[in-house]
């Protein structure tokens, strides 16, 4: 079944939620009407200042950073206008989102008026955060009905992956079906579906158990900063954690929906949880909201960050809490195993994580049928609403189900009913079986159910004992993914760069006999690659084990080299963090596919290092024109400033711009559906008339382009704006980028730019400041300019 054909929509409301959508739909290649009331006043004589809050919500989107749009151009396909004088023209769209004031009043009146207008078998939704559906429809036709869906985007819409849906009893069950395919595909959405009550899903859980968490802690006296070293990735929570979370949500924000479950929520035996604590109160009192008011749990002086005191009611100096249990599970990497040391430790924080996910854990499987129609959606809703690694039924597996379930009766806890009765089903998990072919508990029916997986979503096992592994090298895994195509897998620390992957890199060159093409990819949440594994420079340097670094260098460089140039078809499919090395491996292959959430860059410069796995001649070769007459300096100028700035593009679309990307390689909105795609790209350059890439060449500045740079170089030094040191890495650098040392439009090969990137990467490992910029990066995550 195809998805529904959205090519324009109306959003109505041009707040923060409607501007999020309405860049996001922009961003996707939705042509979007948005529309707001006409400002109260007298000034309303032109059209534009009756568009002015229209107007105004576009120009703050444009502002926004986080960055709301994948590429400011998208913002032409964005028409603002007024609810006055345009809200006939909704007749023109496919889709119409209502975003604006959460009031029932102000959303009957408007439905009422877009019943009349709006063409018939056009989709029209509800951003609403609660009001019922049933609510929403009251009175208005059956067409309306049939077309209409409650559907709650998480902020920031562009980078919140949850999309929830709340369908009514009337509505046409094609269209949903199109529609979820719609939101996956085009928009890189998540669709959870929620049952029609107080704040769906994720909001419902995950405030309750932040809120539950806020006033745990003020019972015990216990600090925020012990409660955000708890609740962050120790837990496979967010950074943010907990009241970080509620700075940038918005205090004021937070405990309206706190507020709203409340009174919503009469007979919840928990519902004293969802009560504003005293100190949140009085943050908010003192207008301090969060991050939007530069004030909140936090405040940052300067350079620092100073904590709002929840029984003092006062700034102070942050504190830095120690937990044995936190210090411990920092070294176990996977997220169920981390948790579970975590609560079954037995500090203070130990007990607190474990009493405040206990109640979460409990709290879920006690609602879940209220809120959602099987537990999948209510894992789903907190993984892609609020960050979590797992979601609550997951976590439950993970820590293992029977016996943390006697613990919680032990203690007095409420486990529902169902939990028991799957135990005694001789069910000892919620899930069972690898992704992809999971089952899961249906509390409903009492039984196990296959959980529904799109077509599209391919998973690598986890399991190395799975018939498709083809090699395990300790580090990278090859797998055979079907149709004649291998998946490269790194599994290093956030998929550093090694003897690793380029061992596998040489294994799928061997094997091109056997397949048709081959894939780089994996599942990693945040980082395809975060470079090279500077560790291992670092200690060969400080040894003075040269050989061992250049040996690195040069087996990477024939690793990329030599992917690029065997029989088969490779595709990298990268996202995320894609930094130095990791952006090199990409360069290597015959194409791309891209995640839309690309953070693509070559950063080497940070740690005092230049690419050298072929990243300059790649880059330099991506942004170069074709054609005899072109000035190949105003290239070498562009790809210095990318490398020497260390840019890192802020979207797929961006790392196109700064030549990261070729306009041939492509790009995938859904995270779920990029390895599918980009084993379909593989498949289609296998079967089309594919020519390895090479013996590439370039024509270059020459000494005339190095010239010119270097003097421009030493200008920024002379300014003050560039160290000694940075000065040393950006000639090595401008002489690599010019060709090295022959004459201006001269003919460069691609090996020959390996062999200067490699000399000048070792000549800069032996310098003793970019030593410490590599030592400095490793102990603080952070460049060190000296």
């Amino acid at each position: 079944m195809k998805g529904l054909p959205i090519r324009r929509a109306a959003v109505l409301g041009a707040g923060v939620m409607g501007r999020g959508i309405a860049a996001h739909l922009a961003g996707a290649g939705v042509d979007v009407l948005l529309l707001d009331i006409v400002p109260p006043g007298e000034t309303r004589e032109t059209k534009s200042a009756r568009d002015a809050f229209a107007a105004g919500g576009l120009k703050a989107a444009l502002k926004n950073r986080p960055p709301l749009f994948y590429d400011v151009a998208d913002a032409a396909r964005i028409e603002v206008g007024n609810f006055d004088d345009d809200l006939a023209r909704v007749a023109e769209v496919d889709w119409i989102i209502e975003v604006v004031k959460e009031d029932y009043a102000i959303k009957r009146a408007l439905f009422e008026k877009l019943d009349a207008l709006r063409a018939p078998g056009c989709l029209i939704s509800s951003n609403t955060s609660g009001i019922p559906l049933a609510l929403l429809t009251k009175g208005r036709s059956d067409d309306f009905r049939r077309h209409f869906l409650i559907t709650h985007f998480f902020n920031p819409v562009r980078y919140m992956k949850l999309l929830e849906v709340v369908v009514g009893p009337e509505t046409d069950a094609t269209l949903v079906a199109r529609f979820e395919r719609f939101a996956r595909e085009k928009l890189g959405k998540g669709v959870v579906y929620a049952k029609d009550a107080p704040a769906f899903i994720a909001n419902r859980i995950g405030t309750f158990s932040l809120m539950y968490t806020a006033n745990k802690m003020v019972e015990g006296q216990h600090s925020p900063e012990m409660v955000d070293a708890v609740f962050g990735p120790a837990m496979g929570r967010a950074k943010s954690a907990v009241f970080r979370t509620a700075d940038v949500v918005g205090l004021d924000t937070l405990i309206y929906v706190t507020e709203g479950l409340y009174k919503a929520l009469p007979n919840d035996t928990m519902r004293d949880s969802f009560k504003t604590p005293a100190f949140i109160q009085a943050l908010i009192e003192q207008g301090h909201l969060g991050s939007k008011s530069k004030k909140g749990c936090y405040q940052k002086v300067g350079k620092a960050i100073t904590t709002f005191d929840p029984y003092t009611l006062a700034y102070r100096e942050q504190i830095k809490p120690r937990f044995e249990s936190l210090g411990a599970a920092r070294k176990i990497e996977d997220t169920g195993a981390r948790i579970k040391a975590i609560v079954n430790a037995d500090d203070d924080a130990a007990k607190f994580a474990w009493d405040c996910l206990a109640q979460t854990l409990c709290y879920s499987a006690r609602h879940a049928d209220a809120i959602a129609h099987d537990l999948v959606q209510v894992d789903n809703g907190l993984k892609w609403g609020f960050n979590w690694d797992l979601g609550p039924f997951e976590t439950w597996d993970a820590l293992g189900v029977a016996e943390t379930t006697a613990r919680m009766k032990a203690e007095g806890m409420d486990v529902p009913a169902w939990v028991d009765e799957m135990l005694a089903a001789g069910r000892a998990s919620f899930y069972e079986g690898p992704l992809g072919r999971r089952t899961y508990w249906d509390f409903n029916r009492g039984e196990a159910v296959a959980e529904r997986v799109s077509a599209r979503t391919l998973y690598l096992p986890k399991s190395g004992d799975d018939p498709t592994l083809i090699k395990d090298n300790g580090g990278v895994r090859l797998w055979d993914i079907g149709d004649g195509v291998m998946c490269v897998e790194s599994r290093t620390k956030m998929n550093a760069v090694d003897n690793h992957i380029i061992e596998m890199a040489h294994e799928v060159l061997a094997r091109a006999g056997e397949f048709e093409a081959a894939v780089i990819a994996n599942h990693h949440p945040a980082a395809f690659s975060a470079g090279a594994n500077l560790a291992l420079v670092a200690q060969a340097a400080a040894e003075g084990k040269w050989d061992i670094i250049e040996g690195v260098v040069d087996g990477f460089q024939k690793a990329n080299l030599a992917l690029r140039e065997g029989d088969i078809p490779v595709v990298a499919a990268p996202f995320g963090l894609t930094l130095g090395g990791g952006a090199e491996i990409c360069f290597g292959a015959d194409a791309i596919q891209a995640h839309a959430e690309l953070y693509m860059g070559l950063v080497e410069v940070g740690v005092g290092l230049i690419p050298a796995g072929g990243g300059c001649f790649s880059l330099l070769h991506n942004l170069q024109a074709d054609g005899p007459d072109i000035d190949p300096v105003v290239y070498l100028k562009g790809a210095f400033m990318t490398i020497g700035m260390g840019a890192v593009s802020s979207s797929a679309v961006d790392a196109r711009a700064k030549g990261f990307l070729k306009a041939s390689d492509r790009v995938t909105m859904d995270r779920d559906e990029l390895i599918t795609a980009a084993k379909w790209h593989a498949l289609g350059l296998a079967r089309s008339d594919y020519r390895p890439h090479r013996d590439r060449q370039l024509k270059v500045g020459g000494r005339d382009g190095y010239a010119t740079l270097r003097q421009a170089l030493w200008g920024m030094v002379q300014a003050g704006q560039a160290s000694a040191h940075d000065f040393t890495i950006g000639e090595k650098l401008i002489r690599v980028l010019s060709g090295g040392d022959v004459a201006y439009g001269a003919t460069v090969s691609e090996a020959r730019f390996m062999e200067m990137e490699k000399e000048a990467f070792m000549s800069l490992c032996g310098e003793a400041k970019t030593q410490e910029r590599i030592a400095y990066m490793l102990k603080n995550n952070k460049p060190l300019r000296n």
